[in-house]
């Protein structure tokens, strides 16, 4: 493994690592389009030309507005998201939008969860890019 990034953002903080980025909103943060500027524009800093999982760990309350997974959806190495929701309520919410992701996304109860099922989504298109690709 190699470095870890850690931003802290108005409204979350993020951990980038070799092939996903972790982010962890703040308390009472609504994350919108401005949000998702910030995830691009991280991603085309650290992921330029490889794919990444974003997997969002939320410890702490806040709203998501899911018309921002249309645009998440277009990006292009974004192979896919992990929710890691500690309480029903959580899980119902990421359950919902998820519905707006067309991409694999799954929720899980704890972080290793989430990060075991990422390294099996990159290992996964990397092979159907293979065979793509033959």
């Amino acid at each position: 493994m190699g470095l870890i990034t850690y931003y802290d953002f108005e409204d979350s903080e993020a951990f980038v690592f070799d092939h996903y980025i972790i982010n962890q909103v703040k308390e009472g943060a609504v994350i919108g389009t401005k949000h998702n500027t910030l995830l691009h524009n991280c991603i085309k800093k650290h992921f330029s030309g490889k794919n990444l999982v974003y997997i969002s760990n939320r410890a702490r309350s806040y709203a998501v507005n899911p018309l921002v997974y249309p645009k998440t959806k277009k990006i292009p190495n974004l192979v896919a998201i992990a929710i890691v929701a500690n309480s029903p309520l959580t899980r119902q919410n990421a359950a919902y939008e998820g519905e707006f992701f067309d991409k694999p996304y799954q929720i899980f109860d704890n972080l290793r969860a989430a990060i075991n099922w990422s390294h099996l989504q990159l290992e996964a298109e990397e092979k159907q890019s293979f065979k793509n690709k033959t």
